[in-house]
């Protein structure tokens, strides 16, 4: 699969269709996560049927959403403001990119080289994040696999809550912990994933839906 970027707006239903049955770098880290002994997790193999339901119905699963969830994606344009100003650049606002069988819905394209990824937090959290001075390992898998399926060099990681500084640091492309670790494991999640629709099919494996039409989101109201 080559590299496919859809534009338009995160949260949508052409956002949800363009990412039926895809993997996405917001849960690679449970692509990646080890059970008891060291074999797959429940988490994994969870994921994996509910990517297995989305390719057999055609249609995303339901996502659970909260209060800190919706409150997150509020403070999203305001954040992306913050930092359009504070960098003195343009942020390009994407929908989903697909590439190497995955996918990724980073929160904006900066430049030729660079992604933007917004995490809100709540005060507490955001002062610890800023007094370790380091990116949250939680993080890891999700930033350094949107840098692989896009194919950037790095990514500005802003941990933003309104009122206080943000924690702000960019992440550098890691190609060694991609090329040993995180691109063998989504590609055997991929191919583990293709073999199990298959088994379902018996052989006639169902396929992914065309993408979305692109959408200019140029001249896109802001999400607040």
């Amino acid at each position: 699969m080559p590299l496919e970027i859809i534009r338009c707006e995160q949260n949508s239903s052409e956002w949800y269709a363009a990412k039926v049955g895809i993997p996405s770098a917001s849960q690679f880290s449970a692509v990646l996560a080890s059970g008891r002994g060291g074999g797959p997790s429940k988490t994994r193999r969870t994921y994996m049927y509910k990517l297995a339901g989305e390719r057999m119905t055609g249609k995303p699963a339901e996502n659970f959403r909260n209060a800190h969830m919706d409150r997150g994606h509020a403070m999203e344009a305001e954040a992306r403001a913050l930092y359009e100003f504070a960098e003195g650049v343009t942020v390009e606002r994407v929908g989903f990119i697909k590439n190497h069988g995955a996918g990724a819905s980073p929160d904006g394209l900066v430049g030729d080289h660079g992604l933007l990824e917004i995490k809100s937090a709540e005060p507490h959290i955001l002062i610890e994040h800023r007094i370790a001075g380091r990116v949250p390992p939680e993080h890891v898998a999700q930033v350094q696999g949107q840098m692989w399926v896009s194919e950037k060099a790095w990514c500005d990681l802003l941990i933003y809550w309104p009122g206080l500084d943000p924690f702000q640091t960019r992440i550098p492309r890691d190609d060694a912990y991609i090329d040993r670790t995180l691109a063998p494991g989504v590609l055997r999640f991929v191919d583990e994933l293709e073999d199990l629709v298959a088994r379902l099919y018996g052989g006639d494996v169902p396929k992914i839906a065309p993408a979305a039409p692109a959408v200019d989101l140029s001249t896109a109201d802001p999400v607040f």
